[in-house]
C-alpha cells in the first residue's frame, strides 16, 4: 500500500462498506466514509480515528449527481487527492415475482445500484484521471452472473454494475486508473436476512454454498483491500468471493 492513501467508501455505514472502512483504517489509510445518516457516519469516523486513522464523514446520497460531485470535490479539497474509491452503496429492493414488480420498485433499485455506481465512477475517474493514478472497486454480487427467483430487479442491477465496471476500466486505463469489482456471495449482514426472509430461507440458501456457511463482511473487506491495493495488473475484472457458490 502506498503511504497513507486517501480512501473514499460510499455506503460505509453498515455491512460490507463499514467493514471495508475499518480494514483501511487498520492499515492507517486516510479514510472518508460516506452515507445518508450523519449521526451514524460521525460515530463511524470516531471509531476509525480510535484505530489511529485520519478519518472524515461526508454525507451524500449517491442517487443524486450534485451530491456525488460535491462529495468527490470535498475529498479533493480536504486531502488534495483520491487514491482509492470503494462503491458499496446499494439497495436490494423488495423480493417478488417479476410479474408483480413495479416501475417504482425498479427505480428504487436501479437508482441506488446502477445510477449511483455510474455517478460515483464518473466523478471518481475525473479526479483520478487528473492525477493519473487511482483504483476503484465496485461491489457487485453473486447475482451479477446468475438469476434468482423473486429478485429480478436486484439481479439485473448487479449485472449492470459488472458491465459498468468493465466499460469504465477500458475508459480509465489510459489514465492509469484501475476499475474492478468484488462480487460477494451470501454474507452475514442485515441485507442477507431481508433477502432470505427467515432462518429457514437462509438455511436453504446456505445449503447451496460449498463451504456451508455465510461469509463475513470482514472477509469481503479483505478481498476489496487486496484488489484496491495489491492487484496492480488487474483491471476490468470481477473477483468472486462466495464460498464456492459459482464454482459449479
Amino acid at each position: 500500500m502506498i503511504d497513507a492513501p486517501v480512501v473514499l467508501v460510499t455506503g460505509a455505514l453498515s455491512g460490507i462498506g463499514r467493514a471495508t472502512a475499518l480494514a483501511f483504517a487498520g492499515a492507517k489509510a486516510r479514510v472518508v466514509v460516506s452515507g445518508r445518516r450523519p449521526e451514524e457516519g460521525r460515530k463511524l469516523a470516531d471509531t476509525l480515528r480510535s484505530l489511529g486513522a485520519e478519518a472524515e464523514f461526508m454525507q451524500a446520497d449517491v442517487r443524486f449527481e450534485d451530491q456525488v460531485e460535491a462529495l468527490v470535490a470535498s475529498v479533493m479539497a480536504r486531502f488534495g487527492r483520491l487514491d482509492i474509491a470503494v462503491n458499496s452503496a446499494g439497495y436490494e429492493g423488495e423480493p417478488a415475482p417479476i410479474a408483480e414488480q413495479t416501475v417504482e420498485r425498479y427505480a428504487a433499485v436501479f437508482d441506488a445500484n446502477v445510477l449511483g455506481t455510474l455517478l460515483a465512477l464518473k466523478h471518481e475517474i475525473r479526479a483520478m484521471s487528473a492525477q493519473r493514478s487511482g483504483s476503484i472497486v465496485n461491489v457487485s454480487s453473486t447475482m451479477g452472473i446468475r438469476g434468482a427467483a423473486r429478485n429480478a430487479l436486484y439481479v439485473a442491477s448487479k449485472h449492470a454494475v459488472e458491465g459498468l465496471t468493465k466499460s469504465a476500466a477500458l475508459d480509465a486505463a489510459t489514465f492509469n486508473v484501475r476499475v474492478n469489482a468484488v462480487a460477494p456471495g451470501p454474507i452475514q449482514t442485515d441485507m442477507l436476512d431481508r433477502i432470505t426472509g427467515s432462518e429457514t430461507g437462509k438455511a436453504s440458501m446456505l445449503a447451496t454454498v460449498p463451504l456451508q456457511r455465510a461469509g463475513t463482511p470482514e472477509e469481503i473487506a479483505e478481498a476489496i483491500v487486496f484488489v484496491a491495493t495489491r492487484a496492480s495488473y488487474m483491471t476490468g475484472e470481477v473477483l468472486r468471493v462466495n464460498g464456492g457458490r459459482t464454482a459449479a
